[in-house]
């Protein structure tokens, strides 16, 4: 009799962990990134030249995601879309010459992959995941079907990451161009441009999806992170599909020499 009560339970165990193994969740997330065109051309475009601006930087500030996750492991890619009629290709420059590819979240291992495209070279970023000190609140707000609660974490700011650039106040402006000339060198247009140390990070995650994950390189919270509002930048879940009937294989990148997130 002990003996059927032992196989009962160890089957039973048996049976939730291959449901947790197999348990997947695909989530899929906007994201909007605005620009102060005020503080940048300083007043002197009009609302037309603003607008035109605006619907040319697009495809780089709007963007649409879809985070494919299981209990431990994580994969967020970027929607391929074609560009819409007239807008050339979208912006180009030195903003749009970098850019992330596809990232890979194990958070069992507190490991991350990242394929990183920069000035043409592509690289695969292998490194441990980036912990933030949450500080979890009581308030809630609503997102779709999910109660979703508030938390807040201060963030280190990569200094390649051209969605918390800035231009200087003119005051500043004019103090380093009169250095300029006192040393009679070039003026660097990068020196009008200024990114912040850190950021407060604000996200609404849901207890009622209980995984440590998020979009992007967010996550360490008792549910799934559905909200993240980052400086300048939005990432607001539009959906999500729990268990789907055709479960994709999360495979991790490996397009790209092999660097640290420091180098």
């Amino acid at each position: 009799m002990k003996l059927i009560k032992r196989l009962s339970v160890l089957a039973f165990l048996l049976t939730l962990a291959a449901q947790a193994q197999q348990f997947q969740g695909v989530a899929y997330y906007q994201t909007k990134t605005t620009v102060d065109l005020d503080n940048w051309g300083r007043g002197q475009f009009s609302e037309q030249q603003k607008k035109q601006i605006m619907e040319r930087m697009k495809s780089m500030l709007e963007k649409t995601y879809t985070l494919t996750f299981t209990q431990s492991e994580s994969l967020y890619k970027e929607d391929e879309k074609l560009e819409a009629p007239g807008q050339g290709g979208g912006f180009r420059g030195p903003m749009g010459s970098m850019g992330g590819g596809d990232l890979y979240k194990n958070i069992k291992d507190g490991q991350m992959l990242q394929e990183q495209e920069f000035f043409g070279k592509q690289f695969l970023v292998a490194d441990s995941l980036a912990k933030l000190e949450w500080k979890m609140g009581a308030e809630t707000k609503q997102i779709g079907q999910y109660t979703c609660f508030k938390a807040t974490a201060v963030k280190k700011v990569d200094a390649f990451d051209w969605r918390s650039m800035r231009r200087k106040p003119q005051e500043e402006e004019k103090k380093e161009a009169e250095k300029a000339e006192d040393s009679a060198k070039a003026k660097d247009p990068m020196d009008e441009i200024e990114i912040p140390d850190e950021i407060t990070v604000t996200v609404w995650y849901t207890p009622q999806i209980p995984v440590s994950n998020g979009p992007a390189e967010y996550w360490g919270l008792p549910g799934l992170i559905l909200e993240v509002n980052a400086d300048r930048t939005t990432i607001l879940c539009s959906k999500i599909v729990m268990n789907p009937e055709e479960k994709e294989e999360i495979k991790k990148p490996s397009k790209g020499k092999e660097v640290t997130q420091e180098e």
